[in-house]
């Protein structure tokens, strides 16, 4: 008797706790690739910048200062493309987390709603 009361009851727990379940998953996993999008742009942007710092440092003389110049627009173009990546990539995580929680919510809604 006493089994099956448990047996229902974790049952019915589970099936309470489930779309719980999945959303923690899901924003656990949105948030580890989250973090690896901005630790990966955080690299890149820092290489770019001590790139530049460098290259700036050994400016000497006039050629040097125009040779410099002249890489700055190849530099900012680099740069100007890696941030529009970057967003790109943005946009679909945050589609991607639109698209999953809105399964979520569906599935949801048809355990709850009746047909």
């Amino acid at each position: 008797m006493y089994t099956d009361f448990f047996k229902t009851f974790t049952d019915q727990t589970e099936k309470t706790l489930e779309p719980y379940v999945k959303f923690n998953k899901l924003m656990a996993k949105n948030v580890e690739v989250l973090t690896e999008l901005q630790l990966n742009a955080m690299r890149t942007y820092s290489e770019m910048g001590l790139t530049q710092m460098k290259a700036a440092s050994e400016v000497k003389d006039v050629t040097s200062l125009t040779a410099f110049s002249g890489q700055q627009l190849n530099v900012l173009s680099k740069l100007s493309q890696q941030m529009m990546d970057d967003s790109n990539k943005l946009q679909s995580i945050a589609k991607e987390f639109k698209d999953d929680i809105e399964q979520i919510t569906t599935e949801n809604l048809k355990t709850v709603t009746p047909a």
